[in-house]
């Protein structure tokens, strides 16, 4: 006979067992989530991208195409007038490819840039180095309003090729870790004005 003394609760304990500690809920392992299946496919379908586009390249090297007829869309079947062609990078300062004053300027500026040497945050640096606008105040000989314009022709080149955002000369030099840009700059700045006749 139970004693009367005895719960249900306590029942209830007896019948289920000792008490169980609480289990922990497994992890998953890493690399098991969406994102990392993500990345998975993504690097197997760049690979193949990869390797199709080689397999396009040998495929298609032999094929010979011909030449578009540019009358059926109605374009001039040859240029009305030859494209402009960058100054020669090699050549000697004295001799400016550019017969205005502004680009031979420019010009000049880029040949300096790459004789002397290119450096940033100085308009020349001890080692004789020059930025995009100590450049052009060296080969100016003085000329103010030159300088002036030369300025204004490169930072609208640069602007159009970097965007808008772009707020003087010395701060795209500034930006640069070497003086590729800086003279490409230049060189392309020298071809716009010499195409405005400045």
């Amino acid at each position: 006979m139970q004693s009367p003394t005895r719960t249900v609760a306590a029942d209830r304990a007896a019948a289920s067992g000792p008490p169980v500690a609480a289990q922990p809920v497994p992890e998953r392992p890493p690399g098991d989530g969406l994102e990392a299946r993500l990345a998975a496919v993504k690097t197997e379908m760049d690979a193949r991208l990869a390797q199709a586009a080689v397999a396009y390249e040998v495929n298609t090297a032999h094929i010979e195409t011909t030449p578009v007829d540019w009358s059926r869309i109605g374009a001039p079947s040859a240029p009305t007038a030859p494209l402009p062609t960058p100054p020669v990078p090699s050549a000697p300062p004295g001799l400016a490819p550019h017969a205005t004053p502004v680009a031979g300027l420019l010009h000049r500026a880029s040949l300096r840039l790459r004789t002397d040497g290119w450096c940033a945050g100085a308009l020349a640096d001890d080692d004789g180095h020059l930025c995009s606008l100590g450049a052009i105040l060296r080969e100016s000989g003085g000329e103010r309003h030159i300088e002036a314009q030369a300025m204004a022709v490169l930072l609208e080149t640069i602007r159009r090729q970097f965007g808008p955002h772009v707020e003087s000369v010395p701060s795209f030099n500034d930006a640069w870790g070497n003086g590729r840009e800086p003279t490409r700059m230049l060189e392309q700045a020298a071809i716009l004005a010499d195409a405005r006749g400045l």
